[in-house]
């Protein structure tokens, strides 16, 4: 089908939830090249927010799902699935739970940490300690429990009244923070850097002022790693640059490679609420979307994907930095391994993304001022240089 074929089913029969999207459809992808459905190729410094982790085609990774849907796609949790158990493991092996739980998605992920922080507690007889606090700006996810941790009014003002009781505290302000906790304090939720506002990283004493305080008021830190883990910031888990420890954490997106996949880790005291029957899923930690999480976190940690995006991260931010001296209009270069946000003084971020799209180069736009910078890890220094250089061409333009 053509674009305009595809928009039209589109338009009358799927939800209004996005509008009228960006005016592409892909049909195929190889490496971060996306092909579109009149045959022009993209480089994708989006990969699908941060989900396409080894790019589109990878070799191993198409192997090793056609063998798996070969031979089973999805069994229910009624009964063992080696590949879950294996994952478990590794998750385990290479971090500081000692315990998982696989969803699908990073809200489903948000979700079961809220449940099994109440839980512990109501198994403790302490019910009244049900207080968790999150960060402005902060993105958690769709379902209502998620939105109502997402300290944005934007997300909330449609659904209110939200699930009790989330407590919203400004970023990197220690005091303010401070003064939100008390006896009925049970949980942080944090994201050490803030994706959906903009590519915002913590100050590191406010992280670890969270980790002090959560243990001076028997509190969980919980930190949401759905878009900063798997290998985006250039570590395994992006809390690993904060040298600070969460009870629990959450992945999702880049676990899978593409495919739907999302975990709750978690150290043995907090997962530990959960016993038979407190929490469940029909689809999560299937067969499929298990060996595609083994295959990711294999080529991080052994196939060298991890050094990789040290590597290329570290070049990518240095010549976005150049850039920002040479062009006045440039206010900021933030982020850690290859999840950058590039800040305008004015508001030009829209007219930027569009004018990179039409010359090739897919990027993600946050507000009116910051490009969002989440390529797949396996980008390459010649594929930055084009990004670099397409940028400053349409900066220069603008």
């Amino acid at each position: 089908m053509n674009l305009e074929e595809i928009k039209e089913l589109d338009k009358k029969y799927y939800m209004n939830t996005f509008g009228d999207r960006v005016p592409l459809a892909f049909e195929k992808g190889n490496g971060i090249t996306l092909t579109s459905t009149d045959g022009r190729e993209y480089l994708d410094f989006f990969a699908g927010i941060a989900v396409n982790s080894l790019g589109y085609g990878h070799t191993r990774l198409v192997s090793e799902l056609c063998d798996q849907v070969s031979k089973l796609t999805h069994c229910s949790n009624v009964y063992y699935i080696e590949n879950q158990a294996r994952l478990a493991q590794m998750l385990v092996e290479n971090s500081c739970a000692d315990r998982v739980f696989f969803a699908n998605s990073g809200a489903e992920a948000n979700e079961g940490a809220f449940k099994l922080v109440k839980k512990y507690f109501y198994n403790k007889k302490r019910p009244q300690k049900h207080e968790i606090i999150t960060l402005k700006n902060s993105f958690h996810g769709r379902t209502l429990a998620a939105v109502a941790a997402t300290a944005q009014e934007k997300y909330q003002k449609p659904y209110a009244p939200l699930i009790e009781k989330f407590i919203h505290v400004t970023a990197g302000d220690e005091k303010e923070l401070e003064a939100a906790f008390g006896e009925n304090t049970a949980a942080v939720m944090l994201e050490v850097i803030q994706g959906e506002s903009g590519v915002i990283p913590m100050p590191r004493e406010f992280v670890k002022k969270a980790r002090e305080l959560c243990d001076k008021y028997d509190a969980f830190l919980i930190i949401d790693e759905v878009q900063t883990g798997v290998g985006r910031c250039g570590r395994l888990f992006a809390h690993e640059l904060y040298d600070v420890k969460p009870d629990i954490f959450t992945v999702a997106k880049g676990l899978g490679g593409g495919v739907p996949i999302g975990a709750v880790c978690a150290n043995e005291r907090a997962a530990s609420a959960f016993t038979p029957g407190d929490h469940g899923t029909t689809f999560g930690g299937n067969p499929l979307a298990t060996r595609a999480g083994l295959v990711v976190l294999d080529e991080l940690i052994n196939g060298g994907i991890l050094k990789h995006v040290c590597d290329v991260g570290g070049y990518f931010k240095s010549e976005l930095e150049k850039l920002a001296e040479k062009h006045g209009c440039i206010a900021e270069v933030r982020g850690e391994g290859l999840m950058l946000g590039v800040e305008f003084t004015e508001d030009i971020a829209k007219a930027v993304g569009d004018k990179m799209r039409e010359r090739g180069v897919l990027v993600g736009v946050v507000g009116a001022r910051v490009l969002r910078i989440v390529p797949p890890l396996v980008v390459l220094r010649r594929d930055i240089d084009v990004f670099v250089r397409t940028l400053k061409s349409v900066i220069t333009e603008i």
